[in-house]
């Protein structure tokens, strides 16, 4: 994984959107998009937003990651969103979600690299399951977002025992009425974790939150603001930062 160069660091104007030429994974160049938020002192993390599945149109121009992406700037956090290799722009060949893993920890190392702060996690549906899967144990990861957490898509069973050894707070959401994530399922999956989770379940939202887009939103605004903004919990990513751990829900 490369260094961002010395123009890619150079401060980026507050708000609008900038392509990012330097980011690279294991396959290539990784098509990607910047939304600074605030100036840089101001942000605590820098967030990482993942897209669906790219073999069913999943890009970094979907709609849930775009209006969850409105959601961390306009709390003022910088997101990057990126192409999985193979989709867009994006160099290289789908991988069945084993490289893309590696995809997301290339996003990673470029957000902390660029920002030298922790980088929130957070994806859609697949890209859910990847960010998971490389932030986990990433002490550079304090916190994991799970939007549309799938169970069951395309002939392809997601497992996520692998959490069972997580220690940081993470979210999950989905549709009430999602058949990608069935609530039941979903809460017999994750319900063992032992960390500061949430489940947010959005009533009459399918798997994309058709017409409950605002709804999702609010309840993503509210756990960022309770879990990242809050006083208590950046004092919290202060003192892991200082000792080199993660964030480590009670």
């Amino acid at each position: 994984m490369s260094i961002p160069n010395e123009n890619a660091i150079a401060p980026l104007r507050e708000g609008g959107v900038h392509t990012i030429e330097d980011l690279r994974g294991p396959a290539g160049r990784l098509e990607a998009l910047l939304n600074p938020g605030r100036l840089l002192a101001e942000a605590p993390v820098s967030v990482l937003m993942c897209h669906p599945h790219p073999l069913l149109g999943g890009t970094l121009h979907n709609k849930v990651v775009y209006h969850a992406m409105k959601v961390f700037t306009d709390l003022g956090l910088p997101v990057l969103r990126f192409n999985f290799r193979g989709a867009g722009r994006s160099e290289g060949v789908h991988d069945h979600g084993q490289g893309e893993q590696d995809d997301a920890r290339a996003a990673i190392n470029w957000l902390a690299a660029r920002y030298q702060r922790p980088v929130l996690a957070a994806g859609f549906s697949f890209g859910a399951h990847m960010v998971l899967r490389a932030g986990w144990d990433d002490p550079r990861v304090p916190a994991l977002v799970s939007l549309g957490t799938p169970i069951a898509a395309a002939g392809r069973m997601y497992n996520y025992d692998f959490l069972q050894r997580c220690r940081k707070p993470f979210l999950s959401m989905s549709g009430a009425e999602d058949p990608i994530s069935p609530r039941a399922e979903v809460e017999a999956a994750l319900g063992p974790i032992p960390v500061a989770k949430r489940f947010e379940w959005i009533e009459g939202g399918d798997h994309f939150f058709l017409g409950h887009l605002p709804a999702m939103q609010s309840a993503l605004r509210l756990w960022v603001e309770q879990t990242i903004l809050s006083p208590e919990a950046q004092s919290m990513l202060a003192e892991a930062a200082a000792a080199g751990n993660t964030l480590v829900g009670s």
